[in-house]
């Protein structure tokens, strides 16, 4: 894995870059869920080889210092394509997870050229969508579980379901990268994806579109991964029988999948 800091503006970007083969294929863009830095999904890049592969820090989470004012996912979306300016790439395919998979949205509509192909991880098509518990929602309210370790494993099994709900310590083994998170970061990417909705204009996509999802996922009801596959002209659905965190609780399979759907002809 390779380091890169950019100067996009007035934003300074962390970018790891991990090598992979000549394979003909474009690499793989990799956009991470709400206030988690890219080495959380360090194990899927590594469990693609042949791939190469781009992770960043979203401005306010990881060690990408915080934008000094709100933004919108059309925004962000404009300064992931600079960031691919200045790293020198053309066509990419895109993985978004969690708030991720919402960027990697908006990205493939603004970016219909340069998204080739576009994998959905336990992701949200925004409103209307069936909404997990208030109990959850409030425990995603504040970047507490974040912020202190032990909080996190008390919670773990409650919000990210699957394995975690009867070992909710392995949380400390799947989050090694976690690192505190910028109150002011967090609560701009909540206020980036108010209102938004990608339902309107998702059957319009010309992307073939994988979305992956959890059948235990607390924070994204399974239903909602079942709507928003149908929507897309090219979509389909793999579902995991984990919870919301399957990307990294088994990287192997899910990049096998992964690897499966970038190779299909």
């Amino acid at each position: 894995m390779a380091i890169r800091w950019l100067e996009i503006g007035t934003r300074r970007i962390r970018v790891a870059i991990w090598p992979g083969e000549a394979s003909g294929r474009p690499p793989l863009l990799l956009s991470n869920g709400i206030g988690t830095g890219l080495e959380f999904l360090a194990p899927l890049a590594q469990a693609l080889p042949r791939v190469e592969t781009i992770a960043f820090d979203i401005p306010g989470t990881g060690r990408s210092p915080s934008p000094r004012r709100p933004y919108r996912l059309w925004m962000m979306t404009r300064l992931v394509s600079r960031m691919l300016d200045q790293l020198g790439y053309g066509e990419v395919d895109v993985l978004g997870v969690s708030w991720g998979g919402a960027l990697a949205q908006q990205f493939a509509l603004q970016n219909p050229r340069r998204c080739r192909r576009l994998i959905l991880v336990a992701t949200t098509h925004g409103i209307p969508m069936v909404l997990p518990s208030l109990l959850v929602l409030w425990k995603f309210a504040t970047p507490r579980r974040f912020n202190d370790a032990i909080y996190r494993t008390r919670i773990a099994g409650e919000i990210y379901g699957g394995a975690l709900r009867a070992r909710p310590e392995l949380i400390r083994s799947l989050a090694p990268g976690v690192a505190r998170v910028d109150r002011r970061g967090y609560v701009f990417q909540q206020l980036a994806l108010l209102g938004w909705s990608s339902a309107p204009w998702l059957p319009l996509l010309p992307q073939r579109t994988l979305v992956m999802a959890g059948r235990d996922d607390p924070v994204v009801p399974l239903i909602n991964a079942r709507f928003m596959a149908r929507l897309p002209r090219r979509g389909r659905l793999h579902v995991y029988d984990d919870g919301h965190l399957f990307l990294v609780s088994n990287p192997a399979a899910a990049g096998r999948v992964v690897n499966q759907f970038l190779d299909a002809t």
